[in-house]
């Protein structure tokens, strides 16, 4: 079966950086519904729409094609008081907007002196150019409800949070 709109795709993959370097080892297959659901990067969708199962692809994507640009706006010196004792250069946070709202941004600390931490609103991986290389291992239609929803439903049923 071909990779179409309205499949649900199982890929084997690994992501490096334009150096070589491994980024995401890919230790979980990724599964998603093809179509522009938003399920993977669109330039990675566009390259394999109509392979087969079994195919192997790789796809360079620019930073605009995976997360963005590296913006320095979005790095922040915030007052020590403000963080807890134990925290570390490295550690993630979030940082609601409002009260009760789940969708904040993600903060790294990339930097901690001792009155001041600076945290960087970043993607880790903004800025950088990655290639996908990948395997189609799968390849199913969707059903109706996948589809209706958006997303693939895992095996046994699916929970919305």
């Amino acid at each position: 079966m071909q990779v179409a709109k309205n499949t649900v795709v199982t890929l084997q993959y690994r992501v490096t950086d334009s150096d070589g370097n491994l980024v995401d080892e890919g230790h979980e297959p990724l599964v998603y519904l093809h179509g522009g659901y938003g399920g993977i990067f669109d330039k990675i969708e566009e390259t394999i729409q109509g392979m087969d199962a079994g195919a192997k692809f790789d796809v360079r994507l620019q930073p605009d094609d995976a997360f963005g640009d590296y913006d320095a706006e979005l790095v922040m010196i915030e007052p020590r008081n403000l963080f807890p004792d134990n925290i570390e250069v490295g550690m993630q946070f979030e940082r609601g907007t409002e009260e009760g709202d789940d969708d904040g941004e993600l903060y790294t600390i990339t930097d901690i002196a001792e009155d001041k931490v600076v945290v960087d609103g970043n993607h880790p991986l903004a800025g950088m150019v990655l290639v996908f290389s990948g395997t189609i291992a799968e390849v199913r239609a969707a059903s109706d409800e996948e589809i209706a929803h958006g997303h693939v439903h895992a095996p046994g049923g699916h929970h919305h949070h």
